[in-house]
C-alpha cells in the first residue's frame, strides 16, 4: 500500500493561523449550508467546530484518498445532529469537492441531516439517536486491542446525550475494558433541544461523574486552540484506561445573535439572518450575495 496522502500531523509545530483561518471558514460554510438548506441545527454546529479543527487538521491520522484506511482514526460524531460542522471539515480535509457542502438536506444528496457512513466517504458510523455513538466507540476501540492496531477513537458527545442510561453503560464497559486508545470529547455548550441541559436534566457534577466511572478527566476551554491541543496530547498519552476533554463550548459560538441563543439549536437562519452572520464572520460581499441568491 502507499503512503498515506494524509498522517497525524501532532509531532510537528502548529500553524496557530491556518487552524484559526480554517475554523473560520468551516463556520462560514456551516451559515451556508443551513441557509441554503432552510433546515438544521445551526448552535450545535458552530460549538463544536474548534474541536473538529484541531482533531482533522493537526491530530488526526486519516488519509482522505483512503477513508478504510485500516490504521486510520476513528471519529464517531455521536451529536449527529451537529453534522454540518462535520460535513465542513471532511470536505476542507479533502473527502470530497466543498461545492457539495451546499447539498445539504436536499432529496438524494450524501448530505444528509444526520451522517449516514452508507453513502458519504470519510463517516465512521450513522449516528443521530443520541447516546450511541460512545458505545460504537467502544466497539471500536476494543476492536484495535484485538488486532493488535494502534489507532486512536474519538467519540464526540453532546452534553444532552448525558441524559441517555446507554452513555453510561459504555462509559462503565470502557474502563473495565481499560480502552486506553479510547478519547471521548464532550462538547459542553449548556444547552439541548428543549432549553438548558440544568434546567431538563442537571447532569452536574459532570466530571466527577466521569471520574467516578474510571475516566480521565480534563476540563478546556472549547474554542481555545492550545487548549484542546494540549488535552488531545494529554488523552493520547493516557496509557491506564479512557479519557474525557470535558469542552466548555458557547453554543452558536462564532454569530453573536445565535451564542446562548437556544432559538437556534434546529432552526436555520432566515435568509436576512444568514447574511447577518456571514458579515459577523467576515464573508466577502460577492460570495453573500451568490449565497443569498440560493435561499428562496
Amino acid at each position: 500500500m502507499t503512503q498515506p496522502a494524509q498522517i497525524s500531523n501532532a509531532n510537528k509545530k502548529i500553524d496557530w493561523t491556518r487552524l484559526a483561518e480554517t475554523a473560520l471558514q468551516i463556520r462560514r460554510d456551516i451559515v451556508k449550508m443551513l441557509g441554503v438548506a432552510g433546515s438544521g441545527h445551526p448552535g450545535g454546529s458552530l460549538s463544536v467546530t474548534d474541536i473538529l479543527t484541531l482533531l482533522y487538521f493537526h491530530f488526526l491520522r486519516h488519509d482522505p484518498k483512503n477513508p478504510k484506511w485500516p490504521d486510520r482514526d476513528r471519529v464517531i460524531f455521536s451529536k449527529g445532529h451537529g453534522c454540518p460542522a462535520l460535513y465542513a471539515a471532511l470536505a476542507h480535509s479533502g473527502y470530497f469537492d466543498r461545492k457539495l457542502l451546499l447539498t445539504l438536506r436536499q432529496l438524494g444528496s450524501p448530505l444528509q441531516g444526520h451522517p449516514d457512513m452508507r453513502r458519504l466517504a470519510g463517516i465512521e458510523a450513522s449516528t443521530g439517536s443520541l447516546g450511541q455513538g460512545l458505545s460504537i466507540a467502544a466497539g471500536c476501540a476494543l476492536a484495535a486491542n484485538f488486532d493488535k492496531k494502534d489507532y486512536t477513537t474519538y467519540a464526540i458527545i453532546s452534553d444532552g446525550e448525558l441524559n441517555e442510561g446507554q452513555i453510561w453503560e459504555a462509559a462503565a464497559f470502557s474502563s473495565f475494558r481499560k480502552l486506553s486508545n479510547l478519547v471521548a470529547i464532550l462538547d459542553y455548550n449548556k444547552f439541548q433541544l428543549s432549553g438548558a441541559t440544568k434546567d431538563i436534566l442537571d447532569m452536574e457534577p459532570v466530571a466527577d461523574k466521569w471520574r467516578a466511572f474510571g475516566w480521565a478527566v480534563r476540563e478546556i476551554d472549547g474554542h481555545a486552540h492550545r487548549e484542546i491541543a494540549d488535552a488531545l496530547a494529554w488523552a493520547k498519552s493516557q496509557k491506564s484506561g479512557p479519557s474525557l476533554i470535558m469542552a466548555h463550548t458557547i453554543k452558536g459560538k462564532g454569530v453573536s445573535f445565535m451564542e446562548n441563543n437556544n432559538h437556534f439549536h434546529g432552526v436555520a437562519p432566515t435568509k436576512d439572518e444568514t447574511a447577518r452572520a456571514l458579515k459577523e464572520l467576515g464573508e466577502s460581499e460577492s460570495e453573500i450575495r451568490t449565497i443569498l441568491g440560493m435561499i428562496k
